[in-house]
């Protein structure tokens, strides 16, 4: 295949707030969140160029293999054609990922390889889209990819997820990452929470950027509204976090999980128990950006 090739590491995220607030009649619902990216992620390669569109995933550095599903089905794939719809370009394309974040783990793993295609094509594109156009296809495709197709460390994200207000990055520190043999379906994770609040009334938005601007401010706000409903049914999940507070303050689930995460001043010798393995990484200070090859 000839043409242009760009090479991006889709990073990962974390939730360090995740309020859910009001259902919505479609059924979706209003969210209050705080993304942090990862310095882990996935190696994401496009090669645009013939009229073929395929999808290549080497799973060897994951720990469970064989969960990401047919190509056409991927995330990845889905968000290239949805930009080749939309601006005409390219016709053809080759994508390439080296998996490293965890599937299912609430990391935005497919979300992340998703936004990593969408900026490696406007990088490399003849006429790049306009920024709302870019936006709505990166909202089209799932809450979490807005702002991992966006250039912020750490932002602030309203509604669906698709509402983004950038926040300084907070210091570095060791991020460890305790990861489950199993995921937990976003679905499920909500339905659990509508049945546990049965019919209370939603909370209102109340995050503000100077809670975050320290470590030891978000310590204080850090909350998800998920991790009860989640740990109450799984309780290898709360036997992990409970273990992670015992050796730091700032530890909670991200996303729906089933990854929990704590943040430490230097790496720790952690006992979670032998179901789960941990990954060490650090909360990135900037977005890697788009390499163009050749």
């Amino acid at each position: 295949m000839s043409g242009v090739t760009g090479r991006l590491v889709a990073q990962a995220k974390l939730n360090l707030i995740l309020r859910v607030l009001g259902k919505e009649l479609s059924g979706y619902h209003q969210l209050e969140t705080v993304f942090v990216r990862l310095e882990l992620g996935d190696t994401v390669t496009v090669r645009c160029g013939g009229t073929s569109r395929s999808l290549e995933c080497d799973e060897s550095a994951l720990q469970v293999r064989g969960q990401l599903g047919p190509p056409n089905e991927n995330l990845a794939y889905r968000a290239a054609v949805a930009y080749a719809d939309a601006a005409g370009w390219p016709r053809g394309f080759r994508i390439d990922i080296e998996k490293r974040i965890p599937v299912g783990g609430g990391l935005g793993g497919g979300s992340a390889d998703a936004g990593a295609v969408l900026r490696i094509l406007d990088a490399l594109a003849p006429q790049p889209l306009s920024p709302d156009r870019f936006r709505r296809i990166a909202f089209a495709l799932g809450a979490d990819v807005p702002f991992l197709a966006a250039e912020m460390p750490m932002a602030l994200g309203w509604g669906r997820g698709e509402r983004l207000h950038p926040l300084p990055a907070l210091p570095s520190r060791e991020i460890a990452l305790a990861i489950f043999p199993f995921g937990i379906l976003t679905k499920d994770a909500f339905g659990w929470l509508d049945a546990d609040r049965q019919g209370d009334l939603p909370l209102d938005a109340t995050i503000q950027g100077e809670m975050l601007m320290a470590w030891d401010r978000v310590a204080v706000v850090m909350r998800n509204d998920l991790e009860a409903p989640v740990t109450q049914r799984n309780p290898a999940i709360r036997r992990v976090l409970d273990g992670m507070r015992r050796a730091t303050t700032l530890a909670q689930l991200t996303g729906s999980g089933s990854t929990v995460f704590g943040v430490f001043d230097a790496p720790a010798t952690l006992s979670l128990g032998e179901d789960t393995r941990v990954i060490w990484t650090r909360n990135a200070a900037r977005v890697v950006p788009v390499e163009r090859i050749g």
